[in-house]
């Protein structure tokens, strides 16, 4: 586990406003709107409309999403929230830089394998706003 306060660059439902914020980020530091110094592929898949980043750097487009400094008991709870450690779920760490004026600088980002995107609901996007993502917590079993 890392054990300093790390910087983490969130894009979809971690967002503020969105489904997995309070129980993920509520109680972090947040720092500001920024966006992906280089462009990625990012679209909402699978059954349950997650938005999905691909860690395929130069492909897609710059993604906007927000920069929060979290302690190492919450990145603990974002890596369990976004699978890590289960096949095609692994986080890097990526250069960002702010939506105003400003340093860039380096923040750990969630991305997902491709083949998790089973079912493709949409294009390369931009920014996440999308509301039909089904959190955990209303998913019916299989």
């Amino acid at each position: 586990m890392i054990a300093t306060p790390q910087l983490v660059f969130v894009f979809g439902t971690l967002k503020k406003g969105f489904p997995l914020h309070r129980r993920g980020l509520a109680h972090a530091n947040f720092i500001g709107l920024y966006r992906t110094a280089a462009s990625y592929p990012m679209l909402i898949a699978g059954p349950w409309f997650a938005p999905m980043m691909f860690f395929e750097p130069g492909r897609g487009l710059r993604v906007s999403g927000e920069l929060y400094q979290v302690d190492p008991a919450t990145l603990e709870r974002l890596d369990r929230m976004e699978s890590i450690g289960r096949p095609g779920n692994f986080r890097r760490r990526i250069r960002i830089v702010p939506r105003r004026p400003g340093r860039s600088c380096r923040a750990l980002a969630y991305f997902k394998a491709r083949f998790l995107a089973a079912s493709v609901h949409s294009g390369y996007l931009r920014s996440y706003e999308d509301r039909h993502f089904v959190p955990p917590w209303r998913r019916e079993a299989p």
